[in-house]
């Protein structure tokens, strides 16, 4: 049986196939070859993929970004489609379930909400239900340093709090929603806001970084 991280793995490989290497994403500055080599340095080269926390490691990771970038985009698509090479801790199904199931849901909706006719996904709510329990156990990481309050809030009253402080934002969407807006990605998220009108305003003008 194949696993979240695994299907949507693959949704991502065909929506890179599709859409073609120079079309646009959410993430500022880059087309889709460049979230494609995104993918493929950070399964395949541990020794430069930690530059994205590690600020010595960010030239290296520059530096590998760039030459993934410069492969044929057929041979990232089939990379990415074929997974982490035989040995990578991402080949256990529980370490790829619980590292990627997020990475790759994030950046297919990154490819898909770039394009100006694209609409909503229907997900299960087993699937929704994954998303939240990974939301819920982040949520502290990804409100650090927001400017306000952040509560984020489900349809049926659950809640994780992103970051306390006051005033409070609380953010209402379902958990799919509420990843791509815990992640940066606020002007697609379809989600609701409430609070101190201010305190919104300075939510809109944050950008977290994401993954």
């Amino acid at each position: 049986m194949s696993t979240f991280a695994q299907r949507e793995r693959l949704l991502l490989a065909d929506l890179l196939e599709t859409t073609g290497p120079d079309a646009p994403t959410l993430c500022e500055g880059w087309q889709t070859r460049d979230l494609a080599a995104h993918v493929v340095v950070r399964e395949r080269r541990p020794d430069a993929a930690g530059g994205t926390l590690i600020k010595q490691l960010a030239p290296r990771l520059e530096k590998v970004m760039a030459e993934y970038a410069a492969k044929p985009y057929e041979e990232l698509i089939q990379l990415i489609r074929t997974g982490p090479p035989r040995f990578s801790p991402f080949q256990l199904k529980q370490v790829d379930e619980a590292a990627n199931i997020v990475e790759f849901y994030v950046h297919t909706e990154d490819v898909r909400r770039a394009q100006p006719d694209w609409t909503p996904r229907e997900l299960d709510p087993v699937f929704q239900e994954s998303l939240w329990s990974r939301l819920e156990r982040t949520a502290r990481l990804l409100g650090r340093g927001v400017p306000t309050g952040l509560v984020l809030r489900r349809p049926d009253g659950q809640t994780a709090v992103a970051h306390r402080g006051a005033p409070v934002v609380t953010v209402t969407g379902e958990p799919s929603e509420l990843l791509m807006f815990a992640f940066g990605r606020q002007s697609t998220a379809r989600v609701e806001l409430d609070g101190d009108e201010n305190a919104i305003a300075k939510l809109h003008e944050y950008r977290q970084l994401g993954i």
